[in-house]
């Protein structure tokens, strides 16, 4: 073989190894590539002293802070005498935040659980009461990235007692979180558990699915799949349906796919890897070719979002002390996009619902703000919200896990 031939051959075998290594990272990319992009990379700013969050809310509404002190805050929950665990995923920790005195702070940090591995999902279920305790047997549920276990909880002391692993999870790579949701069935317990890559086809069956659990047998099956990353959940108070937000795939486009929410019904599939938004065939990742739509059975979002926001917690807005304009919407946590040449996200946001359909009536609304600067890119953000947890009277709780914070948002007194 001539010289010339040797280097157009060795040019050729570098394009064709280029072309799939691109598309292997573009599909799969790496821990440490997706480390490197998607966390800021300068520690966020403190938190100024005192008791306001420097945070925009609605009109009538006020962000304070509940506390400073949950690095890495993800889920929260109330106990059975009303503290509020919380699971710091990135310090492997379950910790109790007790506010006795009903100041509107966090009393304390109590550590509930600690030295596991990504804990998310948490879940509280107790006996009827018995005893002068005035506290029936409580078990505490914990999703771990690789497994789910469950601990006999004690709320007058915020400890928590092993029993046993009721199950493991597929882990190692791609999303780790596992969240955890008691819908209306009261026997069944739901588990998300996110993709193994950005778009690709999985080996294992559990991977981007909801789970369902039954307590009384401990039996786990598939719920839903085709859903990349529903990290949160949540119980529609009108129709009693499950609600999820999904995040669609990365490197395809600033404004697609979207990002979901979606109502999770048992055995339907929601489209990834070869599905996104409305039915539209990913022709990026999936090239084969067909002769009826590979995505005409696929479930479409029940709302669109806008791509790359990272719709995490979701929670409805209950009637009683809320202004009436905004009982029985959503409210979603954008936690913030990572790769997009503008950033989006960074706020929670509402959704004005139908009563009767439950469709959105229109786009989102701010509902709490300034978590970036404006102008400010993800390295400027103060932080990122995750969780929500609302409750009557106007109050809803948002998790941090930027700013390691916990912002309560509370109506104003109507007097």
């Amino acid at each position: 073989m001539t010289r010339t031939g040797i280097t157009l051959l060795i040019l050729l075998v570098l394009a064709v190894g280029g072309y799939f290594g691109y598309e292997y990272v573009k599909r799969t990319p790496p821990d440490w590539a997706v480390k490197l992009v998607s966390k800021p990379h300068e520690p966020p700013p403190s938190l100024p002293e005192g008791d306001r969050a420097p945070l925009e809310a609605p009109e009538g509404f006020t962000a304070t802070i509940f506390s400073r002190d949950v690095p890495g805050a993800r889920v929260m929950i109330r106990d059975p005498k009303g503290a509020m665990l919380v699971s710091l995923t990135s310090e492997g920790k379950v910790v109790a935040l007790p506010d006795a005195n009903a100041d509107g702070k966090a009393d304390k940090v109590v550590t509930v659980l600690e030295g596991l591995k990504q804990p998310h999902g948490l879940l509280v279920l107790c006996l009827p009461t018995t005893g002068p305790s005035g506290q029936g047997d409580c078990i505490l549920y914990v999703a771990e990235t690789d497994k789910l276990k469950t601990y006999r909880y004690d709320a007058d002391a915020y400890t928590a007692t092993y029993q046993e692993t009721l199950t493991t999870f597929p882990s190692g790579r791609g999303h780790f979180t596992r969240t955890l949701h008691q819908g209306p069935d009261a026997n069944k317990i739901l588990i998300s558990v996110g993709s193994s890559c950005n778009v690709c086809d999985e080996e294992h069956a559990w991977r981007a699915t909801i789970l369902e659990m039954d307590i009384a047998t401990k039996k786990f099956s598939v719920l839903a799949k085709g859903l990349r990353n529903s990290v949160f959940m949540a119980t529609d108070p009108v129709t009693g349906a499950i609600w999820a937000t999904d995040n669609g795939r990365d490197l395809i486009g600033d404004d697609i796919p979207p990002d979901e929410v979606n109502i999770i019904e048992k055995g339907r599939d929601y489209g990834w890897p070869i599905c996104y938004g409305d039915r539209v065939h990913d022709t990026d990742f999936d090239k084969k070719q067909y002769v009826r739509d590979p995505c005409a059975d696929s479930t479409p979002p029940h709302i669109p979002l806008q791509a790359h926001s990272a719709a995490l917690g979701l929670a409805f807005i209950p009637e009683e002390g809320w202004p009436e304009e905004m009982m029985s919407d959503l409210l979603i946590a954008y936690h913030g996009s990572w790769n997009r040449s503008e950033p989006t996200g960074y706020k929670v946001v509402r959704f004005n619902l139908d009563q009767t359909t439950r469709r959105a009536l229109g786009g989102p609304i701010d509902f709490l703000t300034g978590f970036t600067p404006p102008g400010g890119d993800k390295d400027d953000a103060l932080g990122r919200p995750v969780g929500l947890l609302i409750e009557p009277g106007g109050t809803v709780y948002v998790s941090d896990d930027r700013a390691g914070a916990i912002y309560k948002v509370s109506r104003n007194s109507l007097d």
